[in-house]
């Protein structure tokens, strides 16, 4: 009789224990620099459709990277998200991302934009493009990015300071492409023809084109889609540049799994989730972003902006070069 209720309690223990194994697998942590309101949504997504709980932590990447450092092994992350390959480029330069094998993310997302070692992955796209008020610039006078150096454009150019992560890694790219020399050139010529002092964010450079500040200037795509959405009388456009050669400058929001990763396997499946047809279209257009992969259309308001050639660059020179792209924009008083 004994040994019939031992048998009974091992079974009724079983019964009982794997459902919470299996709980505690199916979760996943997030840290991530996005805000907590253009993630919930996918998170949301992800957990009615697999039944994994998904937590997260949000906060400024600098100050996420410190944390994760701290933490080290020990750290209950799985996920990094974050905006700029040149954020990803210094998570796995401080060795917090670990290689991804996975041919699902290889087959959706095009090579350049996911890292050579494949540590991170872009999710979403931006360019980093002109914008220009359609009151006072002729579009058809707009061509090049090297051309806003031109005379033309004296005292009519506006930028966003060069502290932002997103211009060290443009100018970054122009070193990759053309050399140091000609992107010192570049961004001195830009510098040469501003109206004002750099600005803090994006959307002070469309506020000041707007006001007649200036009447060009250089933005993230999603900045501009934010921007048109809350007022789509302004007298804004976006031109791309470059398309009869290197293409518009590209940057990526993208994640990799953590070295902490409690649930290395569950993390690597959510990143191919994002990566699939069925989720790039919820997670480029909360952000009003461009899919990366290339099956999925654009939303109707983004893809109202048209259609451009990219740069094919890839993206981890963003990182590799960045130092040098901080040290030429300091040579050229770009502030």
């Amino acid at each position: 009789m004994l040994q019939i209720r031992f048998v009974a309690l091992l079974s009724l223990l079983f019964f009982v224990l794997v459902p919470v194994c299996q709980a505690v697998a199916a979760e996943l942590v997030v840290y991530s620099s996005r805000k907590e309101q253009l993630l919930k949504p996918l998170f949301d997504a992800y957990t009615k459709e697999t039944g994994t709980e998904i937590s997260f932590v949000t906060g400024k990447i600098d100050a996420l990277l410190k944390q994760l450092k701290e933490e080290g092994r020990e750290s209950p992350a799985d996920l990094l998200l974050t905006s700029d390959a040149g954020n990803l480029w210094h998570a796995s330069m401080q060795g917090l991302l670990q290689p991804i094998r996975s041919k699902v993310l290889v087959k959706n997302i095009p090579e350049h934009l996911y890292d050579p070692q494949r540590r991170w992955f872009g999710l979403s796209l931006r360019a980093r493009t002109i914008v220009y008020s359609t009151e006072r610039v002729n579009r058809n006078d707009l061509s090049t990015y090297e051309a806003l150096g031109d005379p033309k454009w004296n005292k009519r150019l506006l930028l966003r300071t060069s502290n932002k992560v997103y211009n060290k890694s443009l100018v970054a790219m122009f070193i990759a492409e053309e050399g140091e020399e000609k992107a010192e050139q570049l961004v001195k010529s830009w510098v040469d023809n501003l109206a004002a002092d750099p600005l803090a964010k994006d959307s002070q450079v469309m506020d000041a084109i707007v006001d007649g500040q200036g009447d060009i200037g250089i933005v993230n795509t999603y900045y501009f889609g934010h921007l048109m959405r809350e007022n789509p009388n302004l007298k804004l456009a976006l031109f791309w540049p470059n398309q009869e050669s290197t293409g518009v400058h590209v940057n990526v929001s993208g994640g990799g799994v953590l070295r902490s990763a409690k649930h290395r396997k569950e993390a690597v499946k959510f990143l191919e989730w994002l990566s699939s047809e069925k989720a790039q279209n919820l997670y480029a257009d909360v952000v009003l972003e461009y899919p990366v992969n290339p099956r999925v259309q654009a939303s109707k308001e983004v893809a109202a902006w048209g259609d451009f050639n990219q740069n094919k660059l890839n993206l981890s020179k963003a990182g590799e070069l960045q130092t040098a792209a901080t040290r030429l924009m300091e040579r050229v008083g770009y502030n």
